[in-house]
């Protein structure tokens, strides 16, 4: 039993990991509370049963039916009563030997409108177990329930606030579980890691955490405009027939939460974009509750600087948007399709973009990939655009200020591969918290060897290492440089077949 602000917690104990899973961090964002800030937990008076996950954030059917085809199932455990909740796995001594291990806290990802950290493909234990750490998963609410821009009645970029309020729980109770609150590591992946850079930029919760590690964050996604949220907001009331009500948040705060759920799933199939644009109808809203700046401008402004860095991306990103998305049109594109689709997807930070030269950024993925279809190219380069420029922006300009980065991108592609999914979106999870079962039923995944096990030793063992000295390499590690160590930019590769340090173009 642990006693945390709110009350006392019991768990469950395996070997020689205890894991307290769904407790609140914060109030049901219920009644009066659904589109508002999340406020403190009232607490309880008896021992919380924390032995099983909580429920997750409610999310339309769509969100779970499209991940399936790449990820696997998940639970259907969805209600809003409850699912302010996160996960904490510790080393069974740390609750009596006093001694104070560094802290993972991981932000799953899914577009910002599905998922939850209490799903078994993020459970921390193998990681708690492998590095005497102790892993905190969170929920934060999503799609509508979380990024609905109505100030005016309260919903302002709700999931990072969420996300802020996790935060401030582990910094005041962590340490009742074992917990370092001052050697504090956030991961997230996907748009957990969107968030995990936006939440080093804000003031607000930038100083409660000195680490970041960031897995396929897609930075090129620049937040949403205020106005273009404001049109969405309204777009999605009309909807759901409140537009016109004269009191929007007693409309909205009455109304079935299946019926907020279906209404955003209509929302995000009128704003699906073109192909190789995955942007959701509704995100973090640019000047909102905890996103500032852009990474650009936190970058600039220091933000980065003064947290160790940690950062990857994968080969083959975007095949699990086409295969999610059922678009087979990418399968036939021709090397005119791309270069015609490719201007209009070019993050203005890429130096080719600026100049409007993306055949020449064509030509080079080409000669790099040979063998490849001018389909395949088209989604390394808009996978690279979207998930790993940033990353290598960020590293370069710590470079410059002599701050060591640490770059790896994932290679491992399923055996069998039938949807020609290479190392996709989301592919290097299970090698890092080594929850393979979890995912057995995964495409991104396939069957695993011996090999596959020893992969995932490796990164796992580079993450935790990174979380508990800010650096991944050790004794008995692989030796993973630093991105500016050498007179070219180095990152490492993983691959099933070899570990190797490569360029990081």
């Amino acid at each position: 039993m642990v006693v945390t602000d709110s009350g006392s917690v019991g768990g469950l104990r395996k070997d020689q990991v205890a894991a307290f899973l769904g407790i609140p961090y914060a109030a049901s964002p219920i009644g009066a509370l659904r589109f508002a800030a999340p406020e403190a937990h009232a607490g309880w008076t008896t021992v919380l049963d924390a032995s099983h996950p909580g429920p997750s954030v409610p999310q339309a059917p769509r969100m779970r039916s499209t991940r399936i085809s790449v990820l696997g199932n998940s639970p259907r455990d969805g209600n809003e009563d409850g699912c302010l909740n996160l996960n904490v796995w510790t080393p069974a001594d740390a609750l009596t030997d006093g001694r104070l291990r560094p802290v993972l806290v991981f932000i799953h990802g899914g577009g910002f409108s599905g998922g939850a950290g209490g799903w078994p493909w993020y459970h921390g234990s193998n990681l708690c177990a492998l590095g005497d750490i102790v892993v905190v998963t969170i929920n934060y609410r999503l799609g509508a329930l979380g990024y609905l821009y109505l100030p005016e009645i309260g919903a302002d970029n709700l999931g990072p606030q969420d996300q802020g309020a996790a935060l401030r729980w582990i910094r005041n109770n962590i340490s009742a579980f074992g917990g370092d609150p001052h050697t504090v590591t956030v991961s997230g992946q996907s748009a957990g890691a969107y968030s995990t850079a936006a939440l080093a930029a804000d003031p607000a919760t930038s100083g409660l955490f000195q680490r970041l590690l960031l897995q396929s964050p897609p930075l090129a996604l620049a937040p949403q405009d205020p106005a273009d949220a404001v049109e969405m907001a309204a777009e999605y009331t009309r909807l759901l027939g409140v537009d016109t009500a004269s009191d929007l948040g007693s409309a909205l705060r009455a109304l079935p939460v299946e019926q907020l759920l279906i209404a955003f799933s209509t929302l995000a199939v009128q704003h699906v974009g073109p192909v190789g644009d995955w942007r959701p109808p509704l995100m973090p809203v640019l000047g909102g509750a905890g996103m500032p700046c852009t990474w650009q401008q936190a970058m600039t402004n220091g933000a980065f600087d003064s947290k160790d860095f940690m950062a990857g991306s994968n080969g083959t990103e975007n095949t699990a948007l086409w295969q999610m998305s059922n678009n087979t049109a990418v399968q036939k594109f021709t090397r005119e399709d791309a270069l015609c689709l490719l201007p209009g997807l070019a993050p203005p930070t890429d130096s080719y973009a600026e100049a409007c030269n993306v055949e020449a950024i064509y030509n080079q993925y080409s000669a790099r990939l040979p063998g490849r279809t001018p389909g395949q190219v088209f989604t390394a380069i808009t996978g690279d655009w979207t998930y790993r420029d940033a990353i290598v922006a960020i590293a370069g300009h710590r470079t410059t200020l002599g701050h060591h980065s640490y770059i790896y991108q994932f290679l491992r592609a399923p055996r069998p591969d039938p949807d020609d999914l290479g190392s996709t979106h989301c592919a290097e999870l299970p090698f890092v918290t080594g929850n393979f079962e979890a995912s057995i039923d995964a495409p991104m995944l396939g069957s695993i060897d011996d090999g596959d096990r020893e992969l995932s030793r490796a990164l796992a063992g580079a993450v935790v290492q990174f979380v508990k000295t800010g650096s991944p390499n050790g004794p008995g590690l692989v030796n993973w440089p630093s991105y500016g160590s050498a007179s070219a930019p180095l990152m490492l590769t993983f691959d099933s077949s070899r570990i190797s340090v490569a360029e990081a173009y």
